[in-house]
């Protein structure tokens, strides 16, 4: 993914030289980020993200988690056309998508087409194979580690669980920390291994997957990395879930093992470990059921 020293010459070299930026108009959605539509001087429309200069590395992260997505040839992304650093700002330079109405079936594609993500190869994914990704990456603003292990349940103890509960420390009490203890120490009592490896979107919420210009659902604001699918389907069911048929379509496509009810609050216990380090102690309760549970 080609890094630029402009926004201007990212524009160029996306919609050829000689094309200016005529228009920013402000996008809402996304906490992190500044967003613009970019109205050009033939027309045309791009979408930008913007961040401080320092903050490069979010937008880095985020085009080599779009690239991967869109290399499955499985669900569609906006395109990148590459990012870069403007004067004190970062950017990342993406097609603009419109969204137009959603398709007759488009819960059930939607979860056919997640199926065939988690099914496709994730060769060269993974350094020797197995669970993570070649670079670290982010979760919202929180960042995430990605280590090769061989092992899902150890890389989801090693690079999941355990940098969260070491970033919020200060809210656990002696007890707490006993409880996370013994989650940790018997882990694979309540996760498992998959059958194979699959490529995760690792973020997937309601806002991080908009309507894409075919009707369909379109994945945003990946945090991928190589795990076990159940955990991507696990995050979609943590803040409301989505439609019956995406769920139905994705079993028929993929069936859930035995015992995924239970693994889920464990992966959930991630999500919501990240929510207590960005957001504060209002998610201090609900981690806490979940180290009482298990």
């Amino acid at each position: 993914m080609q890094e630029f020293d402009s926004l201007e010459s990212a524009v160029g070299s996306a919609c050829g030289e000689g094309i200016k930026i005529d228009r920013r108009i402000p996008v809402s959605g996304g906490d992190i980020n500044e967003a613009y539509l970019l109205k050009l001087s033939d027309g045309r429309e791009l979408f930008v993200k913007v961040n401080r200069r320092e903050n490069i590395d979010f937008f880095r992260a985020e085009a080599s988690g779009i690239k991967a997505i869109k290399e499955t040839s499985t669900i569609r992304t906006p395109h990148v056309f590459g990012y870069g650093r403007d004067g004190d700002k970062a950017f990342l330079l993406m097609t603009y998508v419109n969204g137009r109405k959603k398709s007759r079936d488009f819960s059930a594609t939607f979860g056919r087409n997640l199926a065939k993500m988690h099914k496709a190869d994730v060769t060269g994914l993974v350094e020797d194979g197995g669970y993570g990704f070649y670079q670290d990456n982010y979760i919202g603003a929180g960042y995430q580690k990605n280590t090769p292990k061989s092992s899902w349940i150890v890389f989801f103890r090693e690079c999941r669980l355990k940098p969260q509960f070491e970033r919020a420390e200060r809210y656990f009490s002696g007890t707490d920390i006993k409880k996370i203890d013994h989650l940790l120490e018997h882990l694979d009592k309540y996760l498992i291994e998959p059958q194979h490896p699959s490529l995760l979107h690792g973020d997937l919420w309601g806002g991080n997957y908009i309507v894409g210009d075919d009707g369909e659902a379109w994945l945003i604001d990946p945090a991928v990395y190589v795990g076990h699918a159940e955990a991507d389907i696990a995050m979609t069911e943590l803040f409301g879930g989505f439609d019956a048929a995406f769920y139905e379509a994705y079993r028929k496509e993929s069936p859930l093992e035995p015992g995924y009810g239970d693994r889920r609050d464990i992966y959930n216990l991630y999500h919501l470990l990240n929510h207590l380090n960005l957001f504060g102690g209002g998610y201090y309760m609900s981690v806490k059921s979940i180290l009482d549970r298990f």
